[in-house]
């Protein structure tokens, strides 16, 4: 759902993530 992105990117863009590098982030909705 185009939220779920929206919040992983938000998250990313936010100063909460200034450490997080080299991360591959799947956003599934909780599926597997």
């Amino acid at each position: 759902q185009p939220e779920d992105i929206a919040a992983a990117v938000a998250y990313l863009c936010s100063n909460e993530a200034r450490y997080v590098t080299n991360q591959r982030i799947t956003v599934s909705g909780g599926g597997f």
